[in-house]
């Protein structure tokens, strides 16, 4: 993946007000979500912004909220791209990739970001583009090549993960289609359900027409 240079402060007011207050300075509420599990209870002291989650059984997750200029993640959010985030935090660096993405349901503007932290130890899981390759024997014969699902998750080291899962259909043939099981990128799990159509070649009603007329002549 691409590198995304992010700059964060930390931020102390929660809540919807304080949110609000915020978006008013064009600056939008992140929530960065800690990679390990920690052990409660938990006696190291807490950075700016980070917080003690607990998620049962005697274990926690640290959280940190953070605040980013709107202009400085344009770029991150209104693309098809995937990036590895290099985050700065009062000069410290730390890696993420993007998680979620709240937007106001009229107006689009970003409400909220979720970030991930992530290391070279720990998968993680991702939605990468899918960009099909090659001139499928379907076409060829009239049909229609149709990309049912744009991205794939995949399960791996951030370090590993592709910005595209490129996918040869140069045998896809009339009326076939691809599906999940029938892929294998090295590195990579894909958690998407085995039966799950890729793409297809359609058949189209030219060459419909023409398979009837072929059929027909025999």
């Amino acid at each position: 993946m691409k590198t995304y240079q992010l700059t964060a402060e930390p931020r102390t007011g929660l809540g919807k007000k304080a949110a609000k207050a915020l978006r008013d300075e064009n600056k939008i509420p992140v929530v960065l979500n800690g990679s390990d599990i920690v052990t409660l209870p938990y006696t190291a002291a807490l950075k700016p912004g980070e917080k003690l989650v607990e998620i049962g059984n005697g274990k926690g997750l640290i959280t940190t909220d953070l605040t980013v200029k709107a202009e400085d993640v344009r770029k991150l959010i209104y693309t098809p791209d995937i990036f590895a985030i290099e985050l700065t935090v009062n000069g410290e660096k730390r890696n993420a990739v993007l998680r979620e993405v709240q937007f106001h349901p009229v107006k689009d503007t970003i409400l909220h970001i979720d970030l991930l932290e992530v290391n070279d130890k720990k998968p993680v899981v991702v939605e990468v583009p899918v960009k099909l390759e090659g001139h499928a024997e379907g076409v060829k014969a009239g049909g229609k090549l149709n990309l049912q699902m744009r991205k794939l998750k995949v399960k791996a080291l951030y370090t590993a993960i592709p910005e595209k899962l490129f996918i040869n259909v140069d045998h896809l043939g009339l009326g076939k289609t691809m599906q999940v099981g029938a892929l294998h990128f090295e590195g990579l799990e894909l958690m998407n359900a085995k039966n799950a159509v890729v793409c297809a070649v359609q058949l189209t009603r030219a060459a419909r027409g023409a398979a009837q007329a072929a059929a027909a002549a025999k």
